[in-house]
Order: structure tokens, then C-alpha cells, then sequence
């Protein structure tokens, strides 16, 4: 019998001080994590270089290829601190936000604030937004370096809480100086995808995308989505998606800034237009925030996961929960199970679009044709692509389908950055420059050895009749398992 097919979704786990060590990282693997994340919101360069060595070592001893997400900190507009730590804000009274208050001299009547812009962006009648919206202001009057407020919302207010605007509008660049020397040091830690906080238009990826090359660095940009503006606006949302490798729907900030009763409805969107689009997407924040001092999730985590791998997104992300919180291991089996029991839905094995869609290209004729051969086809057992840069497995992760995609590549950032991929095993196949008869009968016994076929089955296999030259994907062909 061959080998269980394994989750299509993937898990992005975020490391911190109750997960980052060798024994701890294995046994997150062994429970499931495709990519780990590196928050450059805390720890210094040399840090992360060295959690970079621990997670590539023990992948290397699990036999796994596994991506590392880089993700800047952005612009976070912050206000000060308060002389005792905190103040208690009582609904009705008028509380002041004032640049020319130093940090730690904030108290009941002002605070000072991070970004020097601030009062540039802000109006009469606003409602700010402070500590992710538990804390709500009404803009009363604006000068040149302050404003006046009336507390909407009141409550106890921490130092160096977070600023948004209902709407949005408060544009601060995305890469800060801090985040510009973060990419300079990335030569040491080797991600295989860069994630930027904050993204309000294509000249930011194209930034990125220009610092990286400029320090030799080949990862893939990942777009957090976490502007209200962003989202209201069709076309700059699209000259993102295009720009980028794909997005993060990060729904802290953004659901501040649009409501979390809109939330929902802007996540199905930003999912299905990164489908539409060929991109990546990842589903991010609070998907198990229970669990950060709990051992299991509650049953709207569960949904809020299923929900996500029912609209189609390549993966859901961890943050605290394996950051900080008390059970980072068992969080990550608990969000398998949940994607793994949406996955059982016929709704999470078929496509319904793309019917009427012209292809491009041979690579994405033959990805596109692959996909709609094993949903018609019952025989089929999976799809085996020999790649080299990734790109026909990953077209082919566009469209749902219940079978798994088989990345053969002997390439390892190819294999690292098809981690991220929804439904593409990555594995290491060392092709050389074999003809293609023996590529394929070596690809099909490969995969036998590995428990994925066995005899009688159906295998589609995709590649290139000039191996070894990405991009040259152009047959497809159905290959019986003796």
C-alpha cells in the first residue's frame, strides 16, 4: 500500500524564546512546519543567523527541505512610554498626543509618539486606534506637533503601544532605516523568502527587490498586507501582487484599521485574487491565539484555520503561539488536524475557474493542463514534476487539487522555496544529464522507494525535453507504475 498522502496547507511557525533550540525545532518539524519565521521586530542580526544554522541543521537530519521567512519590522508607529509603565484612560476625557513629550514622561494628560509625521495625516473627527483598537480616540483638534483627543474607549494603556488610523491613510515608508540594515545583514541567515511590513505601493517591493539584489540575495518577496488603503484600492493592489512573490494577509494591523466585522470578506479576496494572480499566500495572525497559555484550541481557532484552507491559501501562520507561548509544539499538530480535516472537503480538491483563461506559455499550458488531467482522470496518484526553478510546480498549486504535486528538483533553494507551496512535496532528486527515458523511469522508481506509488498506479509526469534549463517545461505525459 502506498504512503499516505500527508497535509496539502502549510504551517509557517514563528521562532522565539519558547521554541528557539535544537530540540525544539526538530520536534516542530516531526510535527509539521514547512517555513519558519524570523521576526526581525526582536533579536539582533547575529541571532537570527544563528537560529538560520540550527533550523537548516535540523532539516538537513530530518530529510526535509524547509524555507525560512525573513520578516522585516516596518514602519510600526508607536506612541511613547509612561513614567509608571501605564496609564488608565477614562471614556469622556481629553488625553493628548504630543511629539515634544519625552519617552518614559508620558502620564493621564499626554504622550509622546514614534513617527514625527504623525499630525500630518490626521484630521478633526479621526478615530484613532491605539494597542491593535482596544484603546479609541476621537481627533478633537490637530496642531503642527500635536493632538488633541477625547477618549472614545477607554481602558489601561501600555507603553510603546501601536497607532492606527480608522481607514487608514497613515503612510510611513515601509522599509525604515532599521529594516534597511536588516537587509544588509541577510548574506548570514540566507532566506528564502523576505517578507515587508506595510506595503502601500509597488515602489516598496520594488525597493526590496533592489537592496536584495544589491547583497546578492535571491529570496522571494512576500507582501504584508496591513493597510486599509491597500485593500480599498484595486490597482495598487494588484501592482503588488505582480510585483512580489505573494502576500501575507496580516490581519492584526489591517483589521484595526478596517473593522473585523470587514475582515473576513477582504481575506477571501486577498486569497482569491493571489490564486488568480499565480502568487503565494499566507494567512497570518491570532489563528490560535488561545493556545499561546492553553493546551487546546478553541473550536472558532479551528474554524478560523479551516475557513482559511477552504478559501485556498498556501499557508497559515503561527506568531506568538510558538513565539512565546507554553505550547509550541502541540499548537502545530492542533492547526494540522484542522487543515487537514478541511482538506477531506470536496471543496478543497476541485477547481472551478480558469475554464475560459488563455495560457501564456508552454510551462503554464502543461501546468494547467496537468491540474485538470488528475481531477478527470481517477487513476491518476499524483503529478511529478521534474523542475528546476520551481515555477511548474508552483503554477500548478494555483488550482486545487486532491493530489499531491511532486517538486523533483536538485536544486535547494528551488526545493526550500517550493516549502511554501499548498500541495508540493519538495524532495531532492539528483537529475543529471540522463535522456529523458531514463529521467523518467528513474523519477518513477524514485518515488516508489519513497512509498508514494505502487504498482498499477497512474502517474502524471511534467518536464522539459532540454534538462536542466528552467523555464523549459513542455511535456506532459501519463506513466503507468509497473
Amino acid at each position: 500500500m502506498s504512503r499516505p498522502v500527508s497535509r496539502r496547507t502549510k504551517i509557517v511557525a514563528t521562532l522565539g524564546p519558547a521554541s528557539d533550540s535544537d530540540t525544539t525545532i526538530a520536534q516542530l518539524l516531526r510535527a509539521g512546519v514547512d517555513v519558519f519565521r524570523l521576526n526581525f521586530s526582536h533579536g539582533e542580526p547575529g541571532h537570527h543567523a544563528a537560529s538560520a544554522r540550527r533550523i537548516r541543521h535540523q532539516a538537513a537530519l530530518a530529510g526535509r527541505h524547509v524555507g525560512i521567512l525573513a520578516d522585516l519590522q516596518g514602519p510600526k508607529i508607536r506612541i511613547g512610554g509612561f513614567r509608571d509603565g501605564s496609564v488608565e484612560l477614562t471614556q469622556g476625557r481629553r488625553f493628548r498626543l504630543d511629539a515634544r513629550v519625552d519617552d518614559r514622561e508620558g502620564d493621564q494628560q499626554a504622550v509622546g509618539f514614534s513617527f514625527e509625521a504623525l499630525t500630518q495625516y490626521l484630521r478633526p473627527r479621526d478615530t484613532l486606534l491605539l494597542d491593535d483598537g482596544r484603546i479609541q480616540l476621537t481627533v478633537d483638534h490637530v496642531e503642527q506637533n500635536a493632538a488633541d483627543c477625547t477618549v472614545l474607549v477607554g481602558g489601561q494603556l501600555g507603553s510603546h503601544k501601536g497607532i492606527n488610523r480608522l481607514g487608514g491613510g497613515i503612510a510611513a515608508p515601509a522599509l525604515t532605516a532599521k529594516d534597511i540594515a536588516d537587509i544588509e545583514s541577510l548574506g548570514s541567515v540566507d532566506p528564502d523568502f523576505v517578507a515587508v511590513s506595510f506595503v502601500s505601493h509597488i515602489r516598496d517591493i520594488e525597493h526590496t527587490q533592489a537592496l536584495l539584489s544589491r547583497h546578492g540575495l535571491d529570496a522571494s518577496i512576500i507582501a504584508k498586507i496591513e493597510r486599509a488603503e491597500v485593500v480599498a484600492d484595486a490597482t495598487i493592489l494588484d501592482d503588488i501582487l505582480q510585483a512580489s512573490a505573494g502576500i501575507m494577509v496580516a490581519r492584526g494591523d489591517l483589521g484595526v484599521e478596517v473593522g473585523d466585522a470587514e475582515l473576513i470578506g477582504i481575506q477571501k479576496d486577498l486569497i482569491s485574487r493571489a490564486r488568480r494572480a499565480n502568487r503565494l499566500v499566507i494567512t497570518a495572525t491570532q489563528m490560535m491565539e488561545s493556545m499561546i497559555s492553553n493546551a487546546m484550541p478553541t473550536r472558532a481557532e479551528v474554524f478560523d484555520v479551516a475557513n482559511a484552507v477552504l478559501d485556498g491559501t498556501d499557508a497559515v501562520m503561527l506568531s506568538a503561539e510558538t513565539a512565546v507561548g507554553r505550547y509550541p509544539v502541540a499548537v502545530v499538530a492542533a492547526m494540522s488536524d484542522a487543515a487537514m480535516g478541511a482538506e477531506r472537503h470536496p471543496v478543497a480538491r476541485t477547481s472551478r475557474y480558469r475554464i475560459d483563461r488563455e495560457f501564456h506559455s508552454a510551462q503554464e499550458t502543461i501546468a494547467m493542463s496537468a491540474i485538470y488531467a488528475a481531477n478527470h482522470y481517477r487513476n491518476v496518484r499524483g503529478i511529478a514534476c521534474l523542475t528546476e526553478s520551481g515555477a511548474t510546480p508552483r503554477l500548478m498549486s494555483r488550482l486545487s487539487s486532491g493530489l499531491p504535486i511532486f517538486g523533483l528538483a536538485n536544486n535547494a533553494q528551488t526545493l526550500q522555496q517550493l516549502s511554501l507551496c499548498r500541495g508540493v512535496i519538495p524532495l531532492y532528486f539528483p537529475a543529471n544529464d540522463e535522456d529523458r527515458g531514463s529521467l523518467e523511469t528513474r523519477a518513477i522508481a524514485f518515488l516508489r522507494d519513497l512509498d508514494y506509488l505502487q504498482g498499477g498506479d497512474d502517474i502524471l509526469l511534467s518536464m522539459g525535453d532540454e534538462h536542466g534549463r528552467a523555464g523549459g517545461t513542455n511535456i506532459m505525459k501519463i506513466v503507468r507504475v509497473d
